[in-house]
């Protein structure tokens, strides 16, 4: 009997001993793999933080990225060299005030709205003047050609197509000497701005019709309207209103003096009557 109760003894023994080496494998293998995850997520932390400098930090502490739009008559190169001076530093010191006021000083710019958008890009929209009369002006000893826009603002551009649109009429005799960043025609003048826009929204083409409109001004401050068909002889001249009854007028006495009078030098709409003074100097009625 006490045989059969001491091996019972020794068999307790050995189950414990073999539960206590099951239990420091088990620990050891915990150990073993809690060791590989923290491994593994310091590295998957280390690719992350990786990823974030070289996609978000690194991009916004360089020079970033301009992404122009609404460029018709400029090119992003003439903007961006007109703006070299101040385009420095990184995303975070970049001036969206001071980069609009920039652009804006460029005589073709009517606006422009900058966003940024992070890390490194720097949303610029354009909105350019368009063009609604021509004049010349001198610039530095020779003859340039300038636009006008809706707000008579006089402004320079190299775009051939415009030069070549006959929609676009030319306008001489405006006192208009020298050409400067944001300069507008006098005040006076305006009104035939506004009227000659009115004129090109027209779906006539009347300006087509024409070669020049030369501003005459009057003693006392006025001025008068000299037009230069451009398939007649004969210059017509006006009071300072330009519209489409005008212009309609014009067309039919020059189409009536023409078969009266080929050699017409000048037809005179003023007063409300049509006179012609030939070129011998004498005068039709």
């Amino acid at each position: 009997m006490s045989d059969i109760v001491q091996e019972s003894y020794i068999d307790i023994d050995d189950f414990g001993r073999h539960a206590e080496a099951d239990n420091s494998s088990e620990k050891s293998d915990y150990k073993f793999f809690r060791g590989i995850k923290i491994f593994i997520a310091i590295l998957v932390g280390a690719l992350a933080l990786e990823l974030v400098l070289y996609k978000f930090v690194k991009p916004s502490i360089g020079v970033p990225r301009l992404v122009y739009s609404g460029l018709k008559n400029y090119t992003e190169e003439e903007l961006t060299a007109a703006i070299a001076p101040i385009y420095r530093g990184n995303w975070f010191s970049f001036d969206t005030n001071t980069i609009a006021s920039k652009i804006s000083a460029v005589s073709g710019i009517e606006s422009v709205e900058i966003e940024k958008h992070f890390p490194d890009k720097i949303l610029i929209n354009v909105k350019e003047r368009e063009s609604v009369a021509m004049t010349f002006v001198s610039d530095g000893g020779r003859t340039v050609p300038v636009q006008i826009d809706k707000n008579c603002v006089l402004f320079e551009v190299e775009n051939t197509e415009i030069a070549a649109d006959n929609s676009i009429p030319i306008i001489s005799g405006l006192p208009v000497e020298f050409l400067s960043g944001g300069m507008r025609i006098p005040s006076k003048y305006r009104s035939l701005i506004e009227q000659i826009k009115k004129i090109r929204e027209l779906p006539q083409k009347y300006f087509a019709a024409i070669s020049e409109i030369c501003v005459l001004p009057k003693k006392y401050g006025n001025y008068e309207l000299m037009i230069i068909p451009v398939n007649s002889k004969a210059r017509v001249l006006t009071d300072r209103v330009l519209n489409e009854d005008v212009l309609q007028y014009m067309i039919v006495a020059l189409e009536v003096v023409n078969s009266i009078e080929p050699d017409a030098k000048q037809i005179d709409l003023r007063y409300g009557s049509v006179s012609c003074r030939t070129s011998d100097g004498g005068n039709l009625e």
